[in-house]
């Protein structure tokens, strides 16, 4: 006789989690009618996640391991919050056994699968051992003490965790023990277990993964796949539904695929929101990975091509619910793209600091399901006002676009993130654009190797002729303001809206108590030329321009190998300008020295540079300067001692990632600033290398 599994209501739910997942499961709780509550560490008091919670409870610190991996203070916080059930998210304590267990015996609900479940797939080396049982495909493992230079290319990767933390490729046999010691620092940092295995590597694979559901009364589900094989750092940047590969090999492959994952999840009696992830060839054949045991962060190209809440779903079987009728099919198309705060071309650095502006217009739909029609969602986990800190994943938001044609969906979300407007640190918006144009990721030719075969991508979307117009409006828009009597600081930059640093509170300041008539930006007798200087990554631009009777003139070099442009009209939020016989408006708002100009053609943000270079800000030859704020978890060199070109000299940790700091040139350690255990702040200089001849940072991120 089978024991009758009884209903729980769930009323108040903590989310043991921060950011975009945070905010996702509170939309879920809010449309059910439950109560949420959010944890937040110091670094977080000001996040919009914490801010949409019914109840916040802070965890007193900043690192992960002091926060959001401190499970006894999670619990604490939801006893003290009156919460009966936890969502742990993705990522931190949400695949960690101990901490179910610890809520279980809390006598709350844990919205996840049993802790078994996580201990079976926990370990990766275990959970292929259970795989191949139940007659999964898996790739065999590796004894890093015999592996040969004939069997490389090799991943070495954590047994506990994911998410790229603890996973390196290793293509020279004398790099192997190296990479095995920076992965297992990485994985021990990152999930508390230093432990690493190696498997053969397939460059040019592409990654499937089959999202499963299981409940207490024996059903397993199989409600769709995903193709996730664009990828940096072994970490997802592209994820769709379904999955090209799959589409063009049709319904056999898709069969067995679903009955590998069902299989895998029946293996280990498997409950709740699942992931098994294969490595699959262009012939169709797959291996089994790993089994993620908690939601996806690409979970939403799944929900919005079955038409599901999968948050819900969690909810449902973590009340001991069944799964009730068929699994729900899939149609039409879902691509999601991970938006972050980090630099592509310049080796996928992360970057931090303030979000002054940010806005998605086209996106109809945030953290829900479309209604059907095409449409673009947003699930962000920063809000304008927020500031980027390098304690957490620097991922801003998931972007996802969906339609029942691949190509038009693909063209629309590329539209909607060349639109949106961001003032903050670099990030891989362009990237995006890139890869959503592009005619081999149109045609569904996407496979890990792609980012090697596709440097095109790389390169900036605005090109010179935008730039320049956007650079030409943002100077006349300047000049406008300055005519209108906005105060300017002593470099000549305007001050629009609340200052933001101590040169713009001065000169808002002076205009306060010694205001200027407004006389317009026209002389009779002002011959010579203003210049105005500015940058959009690494391209600098400059607008040479004076306001005669008629009109605006601008200098042959400013127009140099471009279109006529001519001004129309200008005011300081609002240009028109003709370019080639071709009227456009562009919006510009400024903040310090940053200006979003907006068009048609999308959004540019520039930052005005000074008329000086503060002679300070240049670094001597030799110098080891800090790429992106972190805290050093390795030195290997000393005062004294004697380097070669590329040698490691300091290691970084910055969210969540190592980070190497190496030397440019031969030479000796003269100074040494850093020692482990330090927070560096970005340009912050870490050592001297005396001898070298170059004027290079010596960064070289790996």
């Amino acid at each position: 006789m089978t024991t009758p599994i009884t209903l729980r209501t769930i009323s108040k739910v903590l989310v043991a989690n921060r950011g975009e997942i945070a905010r996702r499961v509170f939309a879920t709780c809010r449309t059910r009618g439950i109560a949420t509550v959010a944890v937040f560490s110091d670094a977080d008091e000001h996040a919009a996640f914490v801010a949409e919670a019914d109840a916040a409870v802070r965890l007193t610190g900043t690192a992960p391991a002091d926060t959001y991996l401190r499970g006894d203070l999670i619990i604490e916080a939801a006893r003290r919050a009156g919460a009966d059930a936890i969502h742990p998210g993705y990522g931190f304590l949400s695949e960690n056994a101990a901490f179910a267990r610890d809520v279980l015996a809390a006598g709350l609900v844990w919205i996840g699968p049993d802790p078994e479940n996580i201990d079976q797939m926990g370990s990766k080396v275990e959970s292929k051992r259970l795989m191949s049982a139940a007659g999964v495909p898996v790739l065999g493992e590796l004894d890093p003490e015999t592996i040969t230079a004939e069997q490389l290319p090799v991943l070495v990767k954590a047994s506990a965790g994911g998410g790229g933390r603890g996973m390196r490729v290793v293509e020279r046999i004398e790099d192997l023990a190296e990479t095995i010691r920076t992965a297992s620092l990485e994985a021990a940092s990152a999930f508390g277990d230093p432990t690493v295995f190696c498997e053969r590597y397939i460059p040019d694979g592409h990654h499937i993964e089959v999202q499963v559901f299981g409940d207490r009364h024996g059903t397993v589900w199989a409600v769709g796949e995903r193709e996730c094989s664009i990828q940096r750092r072994h970490q997802k940047v592209v994820e769709e539904a379904p999955a090209p590969l799959v589409e063009r090999h049709g319904t056999a492959m898709r069969e067995r695929l679903y009955d590998a994952a069902r299989a895998a999840a029946a293996q280990i009696s498997y409950v709740g929101a699942g992931t098994v992830e294969f490595l699959a060839d262009d012939r169709g054949d797959f291996f089994f990975l790993e089994m993620n045991t908690r939601l996806q962060v690409e979970h939403p190209v799944t929900e919005c091509t079955i038409g599901v809440d999968l948050v819900g779903l969690q909810l449902d079987v973590a009340s001991g619910a069944p799964l009730v009728g068929e699994p729900p099919t899939a149609s039409g198309h879902a691509i999601e793209v991970r938006l972050y705060a980090e630099d592509p071309a310049e080796n996928w650095q992360p970057q931090s600091g303030p979000v002054h502006a940010f806005a998605m217009p086209a996106a109809q739909s945030h953290f829900a399901i479309p209604d059907g029609s095409p449409a673009v969602r947003l699930d962000a986990g920063v809000s304008a006002g927020e500031t980027i800190s390098t304690f957490y994943d620097p991922m801003i938001a998931k972007v996802i676009g969906v339609g029942q044609d691949r190509t038009q969906t693909a063209l629309a979300l590329a539209s909607a993130i060349e639109r949106m407007t961001w003032d903050g640190p670099t990030t891989n918006a362009d990237l995006l654009v890139n890869i959503l144009r592009e005619s081999d990721f149109l045609a569904g030719e996407t496979t890990t190797a792609y980012f090697g075969e596709h440097p095109e991508v790389f390169a900036p979307v605005a090109g010179s002729d935008r730039l320049r117009a956007a650079a030409i409006a943002a100077a006349v828009a300047t000049a406008a303001a300055i005519g209108q009597g906005a105060p300017a600081g002593a470099d000549g930059t305007v001050v629009a809206g609340a200052p933001v640093s101590a040169q713009d509170a001065l000169a808002a300041h002076q205009a306060q108590r010694s205001p200027r008539p407004a006389i317009g930006g026209w002389r009779m007798f002002h011959p010579d030329y203003r210049s105005r200087s500015f940058a959009s990554g690494s391209t600098e631009l400059s607008v040479d321009y004076r306001q005669r009777r008629d009109g605006w003139e601008f200098s042959t070099e400013t127009l140099a190998g471009g279109p006529t442009i001519e001004v129309v009209s200008a005011m300081p939020g609002q240009v028109r300008l003709s370019i080639d016989g071709v009227e456009q408006r562009f919006s510009v708002e400024r903040r310090g020295s940053s200006l979003v100009v907006g068009s048609a053609a999308g959004s540019v943000t520039l930052h005005e540079l000074p008329h000086y270079t503060d002679p300070s800000a240049i670094a001597a030859p030799g110098s080891l300067l800090a790429p992106m704020p972190g805290t050093v978890v390795r030195v290997e060199a000393a005062i004294g001692d004697e380097v070669t070109a590329g040698q490691g000299i300091i290691w970084l940790e910055a969210m969540k990632m190592m980070h190497t700091i190496s030397s440019d040139a031969a030479g000796v350690v003269e100074e040494l600033r850093v020692s482990v255990g330090d927070q560096v702040d970005v340009g912050m200089l870490l050592a001297v290398i005396a001898g070298a001849d170059d004027d290079s940072t010596g960064e070289d991120v790996k």
